[in-house]
């Protein structure tokens, strides 16, 4: 029988091959388009959940006090005593590991250098995780100081092969690290991937404050593995009472959060996570599923459209015995079969696009082959997609009166024929419009972001790391870059214009109203020139000078560091920090240093030239780009020749912040416009089951003297009809959905209001393209075969 039913479906497809040809390439898009997001959805799902125990890894978060007993804000970061402290107390815990934040620092095999990401670790880490060590022991690969463990990459980049056990590498040009171990690549989708990490001891030793055991600094990382079964709550109180009798002097709470939902679940209000990037993934299965119903929608359409021609074979199959059941069997083997083609071509069309896809989202995807799980999962979708493209047409043609059906009388059966479908045309367009209006509220809010003043002058701007030699030789490169006449002006500073922490709390000032104060300002250390150099508008009193000496106990204040002080004539006036009172000399506007959607907290900019970090210059417009960048590398390399050059762009810099919602806007507009051009396919479907319908009586008003301006508009203005009520439904849902969207960002655009009307035309119009070409080519039919079609 189901060879039978087999032979029917290729026969049927073979002979309509158009509309098949129309199925197939709906089809293959849908389930291209879903499963590109399902990768996309599945990578960011599976962030830090590669250990085989990842559900019993946990990070430590801590809480910083706000005002009236509430939590002002959260973040991942810990102090070096608190690790300590907890695995001595709880016996829930099974490994606790103290983590740095890692960074870009140097690595070296003679004259082969690069700048990798490096960690430094203790050696519970590795049974945290599951790394592959291709090469070494995971049980002494950590033990001793002066050692390392690379991934396998790094190894063929620094020696050209993995097999470099026991072979000396030299960090930062200072230390020679051996190689203990050599492990895989870890996959993109790790918070705490590295490309070589380090042992703790080693740290210590190079960083006094991960040796002194504190708990004030909060600058590290701590993980930790609970056993199976640990009651996380119950374990937060004890870490809370832990912290009363340890840290009695500092507010500042911290307690464990699950490492694999910090990626997604990653926003916090009052200590407790409130979602996150996980509604951004809930949008993404919605689009995905979405464009799948849609092309389902067109399968069922097409279908029905061809029903006047199948509908004498049920009836001669009923009249000879056939029973519902094998017809609704020979209907569903023919959408599976249509379904299992689609498919081919829509993983050939996904590997096509695929890298395509992953430079416009800057990530690696691909679909594992041999992966059963993959298979499982493309499976399951296709056999869904088939029975749910394949159920309305086989229990719709199934249902024929096979008397009508032989005597051509078929009749709409109220509604699962004619209401249904229009609530499907209706539906696919909303989800439609849906897209096309998010898009544009996307865009301009991106486009309202990015125009939106940092407050200072990026062009021209440039930074580099201040590695090696320039932390020790700055004036000497400052000077050498003055005089070659590449740069115009430039800083040194603890951190980048553009940059995330550094804040502390604790400042006292004149005419206080509160004993403490949990006001949180972030930190900026820096040398002459700062406001000279980065273009910030000094509003009042001056930058740091040569010619004052008492700078070294002066600060420089942001305008909304003023207004928390109450100071009217901030200039002179005093605040203390830490015991360690400062002078007012200077007042600058606030500029984006962080995220550009919010508020930034209040800034005090001191002075320190011991301290080091990052080096920013103004380059001089007068010369050529290249000319700069040449004479900048030039004089860098003399003076550090270990390190190679590393110029970085402000505007690029501030361009990264954006990511998150240009992904989004992204995959909206790509995805909004296959989900378009899908509809129009179903659209293109269901004038054709109309023309079809009305073959006769098309013939029949054509001979009385009909125009084919009128016969156009006849078969249109049902279709247009479904359009413009599928546009009044969606404009003000849409509305409704992305006001709610934009009131996440402090700093947000309004909805304008040609927005709505150009998502409404638009549709329409490509709605009305689609209808008049199948509506052209029935009305332009000579009229002799239309009424010879009975």
């Amino acid at each position: 029988m189901f060879r039978l039913n087999l032979k029917i479906a290729l026969r049927n497809l073979w002979r309509n091959k158009v509309s098949s040809f129309i199925n197939v390439i709906g089809l293959a898009i849908g389930l291209a388009a879903c499963l590109m997001l399902l990768l996309y959805v599945t990578y960011e799902w599976n962030f830090d959940k590669q250990a085989k125990e990842s559900a019993n890894v946990f990070t430590t978060m801590t809480n910083i006090p706000g005002d009236n007993g509430k939590i002002s804000g959260t973040f991942e970061g810990s102090t070096t005593a608190f690790g300590p402290a907890i695995k001595q107390s709880l016996p829930e815990l099974r490994y606790m590991a103290r983590m740095d934040y890692g960074g870009k620092n140097l690595i070296a095999n003679g004259q082969n250098a690069f700048k990798r990401q490096s960690k430094f670790a203790e050696p519970d880490i590795l049974k945290m995780y599951d790394y592959e060590f291709i090469y070494g022991n995971a049980s002494t690969a950590l033990s001793n100081p002066n050692s390392v463990i690379l991934t396998e990459s790094t190894a063929k980049v620094l020696f050209g092969t993995a097999d470099v056990l026991n072979k000396s590498v030299r960090f930062k040009d200072r230390l020679d690290l051996n190689i203990t171990g050599v492990i895989k690549d870890q996959p993109d989708n790790s918070s705490n991937k590295f490309d070589y990490l380090m042992p703790w001891s080693l740290y210590e030793t190079i960083d006094r404050s991960a040796k002194d055991l504190n708990w004030s600094n909060y600058s590290f990382i701590t993980l930790v593995m609970l056993k199976n079964g640990a009651n996380l709550d119950l374990l937060n109180q004890k870490i809370n009472q832990i912290e009363k009798e340890n840290n009695t002097n500092n507010q500042q709470s911290q307690v464990l959060f699950p490492l694999a939902k910090l990626h997604l679940y990653g926003k916090f209000e009052d200590g407790k996570s409130i979602g996150g990037a996980i509604e951004q993934i809930y949008l993404f299965v919605g689009l995905a599923f979405g464009i799948l119903l849609i092309a389902c929608i067109n399968f069922m359409n097409m279908a029905t459209a061809k029903s006047e021609k199948r509908a004498k074979e049920v009836g001669i199959k009923k009249t000879i015995g056939a029973n519902r059941g094998s017809l609704i069997v020979q209907f569903l083997t023919e959408s599976m079969m249509l379904t299992f083609i689609a498919v081919i071509f829509s993983i050939a069309i996904l590997e096509i696009f695929l890298p395509t896809f992953n430079n416009l989202l800057n990530i690696k995807l691909n679909i594992s082959y041999f992966n059963s799980t993959s298979w499982m999962g493309i499976l399951g979708i296709v056999l869904a997609t088939g029975l749910i493209a394949g159920s309305y047409p086989a229990f719709y043609l199934s249902s024929f009166n096979p008397i009508q059906t032989l005597k051509r009388k078929i009749k709409s059966s109220g509604f699962f024929s004619v209401s249904l479908r229009q609530v499907l045309v209706v539906g696919q367009f909303c989800f439609a419009i849906i897209l096309i209006i998010s898009t544009l509220v996307i865009y301009k809010q991106i486009q309202y972001i990015k125009n939106r003043p940092v407050g200072f002058d990026v062009n021209a701007l440039v930074e580099m790391p201040q590695d090696g030699e320039l932390k020790t030789k700055y004036e000497l490169l400052r000077t050498e870059l003055i005089k070659s006449g590449a740069v115009t002006s430039m800083f040194q500073s603890s951190v980048s214009l553009s940059h995330h922490g550094r804040n502390f709390a604790g400042i006292e000032w004149d005419g206080m109203l509160k004993a403490t104060n949990n006001q949180l300002f972030n930190q900026v250390i820096t040398t002459y020139d700062f406001i000279k150099t980065n273009g910030i508008k000094l509003t009042s009193g001056r930058d740091f000078s040569e010619n004052f000496a008492s700078d070294t106990s002066a600060v420089m204040v942001s305008a909304s560091a003023v207004k928390v002080f109450g100071y009217k004539n901030p200039v002179g006036k005093t605040i203390t920090i830490f015991g360690d009172k400062f002078n007012i000399i200077g007042v600058f506007d606030d500029y984006v240093w962080d995220s550009p959607y919010k508020s930034n907290n209040p800034m005090v900019v001191f002075f320190d030239k011991n301290q080091t970090g990052n080096i920013t210059m103004r380059l001089n417009e007068n010369n050529s780009l290249q000319s700069n960048i040449e004479n900048i590398g030039r004089i860098t390399k003399s003076i550090n020749p270990a390190y190679p050059l590393e110029i970085n762009f402000l505007n690029n810099v501030y361009a990264e912040k954006y990511n998150t919602e240009k992904t989004l806007g992204i995959l909206s507009n790509l995805f909004g416009g296959l989900a378009i051009f899908v509809s129009c396919l179903g659209l293109f479907g269901l004038v054709a089951y109309s023309a079809e319908q009305r073959t006769k009586e098309f013939g029949v008003r054509k001979v009385l003297g009909a125009s084919l301006f009128n016969l156009m508009q006849l078969l249109s203005f049902s279709f247009v009809k479904m359009i413009v009520v599928a546009i009044v439904i969606a404009i003000p849902l849409s509305y409704y959905l992305m006001n709610k969207w934009l009131m996440k960002f402090e700093f947000h655009t309004e909805i304008s209001w040609w927005i709505m009307p150009i998502a409404g035309f638009g549709t329409l119009l490509m709605a009305l393209i689609t209808v008049s070409f199948q509506a052209y080519k029935t009305a332009n039919a000579n009229p002799v075969d239309a009424l010879k079609y009975e």
